[in-house]
């Protein structure tokens, strides 16, 4: 059975804390299996005070809709102030950690390094340091597991609240991996981390061998299922497809009122991809609460259902790839919007390539280099077997 950080810490009865006045940066997440949030145990500690809660992305409840600004507020039923992350700024600044011993992170990743929570942790951990207090980051599972990494390595000159360090899209490792790495690496400033790490967790496991409930990390992240194939299919923000936001599915399904649907799935099928087959789907984004106004909103599209048959084969970068080849290679009105899809990507390289017809596989071929040299570099940050 997975224990994850808040779950080892609640069962040191907090002890690490004793006689601190606490700040939190986490949201829905942030609970133990039986669902009881990291806040509640911190309020009802005799001996821990909770002064303060930082939301990121999402808010504190992550209910708001990507990319929308989150105010901060007081928030009566806790008691708190809660600071927004996603709003006026990104990094708390000196005036939100006033007061407080020490900063907490409890936050569940999706394993993406576009996924902003892992931006959010990494400047929190700053601020921390250079406010002279301790920063505590509660282990969580990387729901699509820690051994596969995949895509192109960030290229500083893309460095954005979408990716800030020089990592691949799909890392293969736990925000407390990535902590110890990001402090001692790229961070202009020294600070005591300390990684409370998970019990039971195994690099192989995906989301489903924990036995964990799958709380939604964000409002369009449904499923861990939506989660493996964000890695690839998040690259369609960069585009004029839609990722399936205001569906059911999102990051499980790709169109355009543009595309016929039968025809991109007999081309991606012929490609032979690994651990995936191509459905055609036809679908209308429509409002939702997760999605108000999503892309071609109320306007029919067609296009792929990704169908995953083997999690351990199936590579979502590779295969984002290979839909972007199709889609540019079948349909004239495909076009990428450059600067947010060369974010996305960490590299302009992965555009121009595909503007240029490349073949996918040379492309991911490309990528091999720099995997080996990050592969070597994350050896002494895992914590895991």
């Amino acid at each position: 059975m997975v224990r994850v950080g808040l779950e080892v810490l609640r069962d040191e009865n907090f002890r690490s804390l004793w006689g601190m006045r606490v700040g939190a940066v986490t949201n829905y997440t942030g609970r133990t299996r039986d669902g009881t949030h990291l806040m509640d145990l911190l309020r009802a500690h005799p001996k821990v005070r909770l002064e303060a809660l930082f939301g990121p992305e999402h808010g504190i409840w992550g209910d708001r809709p990507a990319g929308e600004e989150v105010g901060s507020c007081l928030d009566p039923e806790v008691g708190v102030k809660v600071w927004s992350l996603y709003g006026r700024t990104r990094k708390p600044t000196p005036d939100m950690l006033e007061g407080l011993d020490v900063l907490v992170f409890d936050v569940q990743d999706v394993g993406a390094r576009f996924y902003t929570f892992l931006s959010t942790m990494s400047l929190a951990m700053e601020a921390a340091f250079q406010a002279g207090i301790p920063f505590f980051v509660l282990d969580r599972p990387n729901p699509i597991t820690g051994t596969h990494i995949e895509g192109p390595v960030l290229e500083m000159r893309f460095s954005s609240f979408v990716g800030l360090h020089p990592l691949p899209i799909r890392h293969g490792m736990t925000l407390g991996e990535l902590a110890l790495m990001i402090a001692d690496r790229w961070l202009s400033v020294r600070g005591k981390l300390e990684v409370v790490r998970m019990e039971g967790w195994r690099r192989d496991m995906w989301w489903e061998d924990t036995g964990w409930p799958w709380r939604n990390p964000s409002p369009n992240m449904p499923s861990p299922s939506a989660a493996l194939c964000y890695p690839g299919t998040c690259l369609a923000e960069g585009t004029n497809l839609s990722e399936g936001r205001g569906t059911e599915v999102p990051f499980e399904q790709m169109g355009a009122p543009w595309i016929r649907g039968s025809q991109l799935a007999e081309e991606l099928n012929a490609r032979g991809l690994d651990g995936i087959v191509f459905r055609p789907v036809s679908f209308v984004p429509e409002p939702l609460p997760s999605a108000p106004n999503p892309k071609y909103r109320g306007i029919r599209c067609e296009g792929v259902l990704l169908e995953v048959k083997d999690k351990d084969a199936f590579q979502p970068v590779r295969t984002g790839v290979h839909i972007l080849s199709a889609v540019g290679k079948l349909f004239p009105e495909f076009t990428f919007y450059e600067d947010r899809f060369d974010r996305l990507a960490g590299t302009e390289d992965l555009r121009m390539a595909l503007e240029d017809g490349r073949d996918p596989e040379d492309i991911v071929a490309g990528w091999k280099d720099g995997l080996e040299a990050f592969q070597d570099l994350r050896i002494e940050y895992l914590l895991y077997t």
